[in-house]
């Protein structure tokens, strides 16, 4: 595969990855999931081109440094459990693009950050759950990238502009997470929406849609926004959020899907469309 200029430039895109393999097993209440479901399998008709391979940052990978998948033919690890025996036999069959690992590495070298490549690690289920989605065919290529451990916000934003270069080069970088993930919360279920969920979410919603500056200045103390530690109370699940915001590059970024689940709101969002 050759990553020279492609037509158009592509989005990043942070999307929710759901609970476990809510999407492929029968869950109670029924069709809890199916809003979400419903625009993950949209989600290509919103782009202008098909990509040439997919970049996805997933909540489920954090490593000492910046981590690139470099398998050809990727395996997936159902690092998920509990659930019924036939999640675990579930197949998405997407190739790996060793060349486009190589790239991810010379972009973050060029910006000055560390990096490590992984060789046997399958891709988690924040990748191929909703992706299993999105590209049920697996015809595009799909490289996995770690966070780093420590979860900072600067170093995520830097690798998100370190990587923001591929967007020209028909890569779709992808933030897989969950814009509310306090699971204790979550456990407890009940009808009503969390109301540091909704606070939080309005506070992301608004500081997406600002210009780069002013919305990596709010990012980098997303902690003191209304409802966050409630919404976060580990961020593992947000950083990828602010990846693919610093690969948005300097246009505002925008809200494009809302739900209400398990009590919580969940939101998905794209930067430079």
């Amino acid at each position: 595969m050759s990553y020279r200029a492609a037509a158009t430039s592509l989005p990043t895109v942070f999307l929710p990855h759901g609970a476990g393999p809510c999407f492929f097993m029968d869950w109670q209440p029924a069709g809890l999931w199916d809003r979400m479901a419903a625009w993950l399998s949209g989600l290509t008709k919103t782009l202008e081109e098909t990509p040439r391979a997919i970049l996805v940052i997933s909540a489920h990978w954090q490593a000492d440094t910046f981590t690139v998948n470099t398998q050809a033919s990727p395996s997936l690890y159902f690092d998920y459990y509990g659930f019924p025996d036939h999640t675990y036999r579930l197949s998405w069959p997407a190739a790996g693009d060793p060349e486009l690992a190589a790239e991810v590495r010379k972009r973050l070298t060029e910006a000055g950050l560390s990096s490590s490549e992984e060789g046997q690690r399958g891709l988690d289920h924040g990748v191929f759950i909703p992706l299993k989605l999105v590209f049920p065919e697996a015809e595009v290529p799909v490289v996995q990238l770690s966070l780093k451990k420590g979860l900072d916000p600067a170093e995520h934003l830097a690798l998100g502009r370190a990587l923001s270069p591929l967007r020209d080069q028909g890569v779709l970088i992808i933030g897989s997470g969950m814009s509310y993930h306090n699971m204790a919360r979550l456990r407890r279920g009940g009808a009503d929406v969390d109301p540091d969920s909704r606070a939080f979410d309005s506070w992301l919603a608004e500081t997406v849609a600002l210009p780069d500056s002013a919305r990596s200045s709010r990012l980098m103390n997303w902690a003191s926004a209304p409802g966050a530690r409630a919404s976060h109370p580990e961020e593992e699940h947000l950083l990828p959020l602010f990846v693919v915001a610093g690969a948005g590059g300097e246009a505002a970024g925008k809200k494009v899907f809302e739900d209400e689940v398990m009590g919580s709101v969940q939101s998905a969002f794209v930067f430079g469309a």
